[in-house]
């Protein structure tokens, strides 16, 4: 399966954004996007809730960072980072139809010799999965928190990002 964007460092976003801090990893990149410039080797995508679609759109990338809420049974703002296989264990869970889809994502990749090198996570656990466009107050506090770790992460993988 052929990428319809190519680049070498990827930001992927997922979440539900009708069911409150679902939507979490969505409304990071979009601070992201407002808050700082990236280089064209860095693509920011809003992957909502599309599932095995996202192949089209990571294929061919060399790093990978996911962010999403994670249920994690936690107290709610708990913080997550996953490298490699902890990924895997995660997404093994499949708390939700987003979280089916990436995992399969990641694994088809894996079979047809097109894994990507680096994958990593970070997530939140959410206070609330109640229908809703907008992020409970306490997750709202923890999109800049994240939009800097993300950006921690990039300039780790040699990115030069701007605010």
């Amino acid at each position: 399966m052929e990428s319809l964007f190519v680049t070498e460092n990827t930001v992927l976003g997922i979440g539900n954004i009708i069911l409150s801090d679902e939507g979490f990893g969505v409304r990071v990149v979009e601070y992201l996007e407002k808050n700082f410039r990236f280089p064209e080797n860095v693509s920011l995508i809003d992957g909502g809730t599309l599932g095995v679609e996202l192949t089209h759109f990571i294929t061919g990338t060399r790093r990978l960072l996911i962010i999403d809420s994670i249920d994690g049974g936690a107290e709610g703002g708990k913080i997550f980072h996953l490298r490699g296989e902890e990924i895997k264990n995660h997404f093994a869970q499949k708390i939700s139809a987003h979280e089916v889809g990436i995992q399969d994502v990641l694994t088809m990749l894996e079979l047809s010799g097109k894994k990507i090198p680096c994958v990593e996570l970070i997530g939140a656990q959410p206070f609330s999965l109640e229908a809703g466009v907008e992020l409970t107050a306490q997750m709202k506090k923890l999109v800049p928190l994240f939009a800097d770790k993300a950006v921690e992460i990039l300039k780790s993988w040699e990115v030069e990002v701007q605010r």
